[in-house]
């Protein structure tokens, strides 16, 4: 998606998450710079003990000031939101208006209209249920969208989609494993004690059900 659609950088929230920490390997492999959001200090840890570069926590009082500062640095103008909401809501749009300050920060003349960097995030998860909030301070080159897997393949082709399996296969035991919290069974599923901890989404708290066990 980045290149198709001509970005050089990424932003990504609920950076933390068992997705996250892969995307950090793979922009990493890849030379791709990468600008991960998470909303606790033990998340920043995580992403700092694999080599995440640029890291901002929501839930800083300058949150704001230091996305901004990463996009500076970064370029990215293409964010991924696993939230759906997120930071009351928000998270999507203030992403989009830190785009739009940098951007800004980089233009030689003003325009009422706001800056010509076309910017864009799609919404891929929907961790908070939430509305989602759109305060509209970043011009008028932006857009907000879904994003799912299965259309994405007939766009790039079942060729460079092969590509991709065969990379993550090759790669299962490192740049794409998963971490558990345990193994269970379908029954064990259906425990409430289980169910309490899966039902809150979070980082560290995922479990693998085999069907067998």
């Amino acid at each position: 998606t980045m290149r198709m659609e001509n970005h050089t950088a990424i932003v990504h929230t609920a950076a933390a998450s068992n997705l996250g920490q892969m995307l950090v390997k793979i922009c990493k492999d890849d030379n791709v710079p990468l600008v991960n959001i998470v909303r606790k200090p033990e998340q920043e840890k995580i992403l700092m003990d694999i080599g995440a570069e640029h890291i901002c926590n929501t839930s800083d009082a300058n949150f704001m000031e230091n996305l901004v500062s990463a996009l500076v640095t970064t370029d990215a103008t293409l964010g991924f939101d696993a939230t759906g909401g997120g930071n009351g809501g928000e998270l999507a749009s203030q992403i989009l208006s830190a785009m739009e300050i940098a951007a800004n920060r980089k233009a030689k003349e003003y325009s009422r209209y706001g800056s010509d960097t076309y910017k864009q995030v799609y919404i891929y998860g929907g961790l908070d249920p939430s509305p989602t909030i759109l305060k509209r301070s970043y011009g008028m080159c932006w857009g907000l969208g879904g994003w799912l897997l299965t259309p994405m393949i007939g766009k790039i082709g079942m060729e460079r989609f092969q590509q991709m399996r065969a990379r993550v296969a090759s790669e299962i035991k490192t740049t794409f494993a998963s971490n558990y919290v345990a193994e269970i069974s379908l029954e064990e599923m259906l425990q409430p004690e289980i169910i309490k901890s899966y039902a809150q989404q979070a980082t560290g708290k995922k479990y693998l059900v085999t069907p067998n066990k």
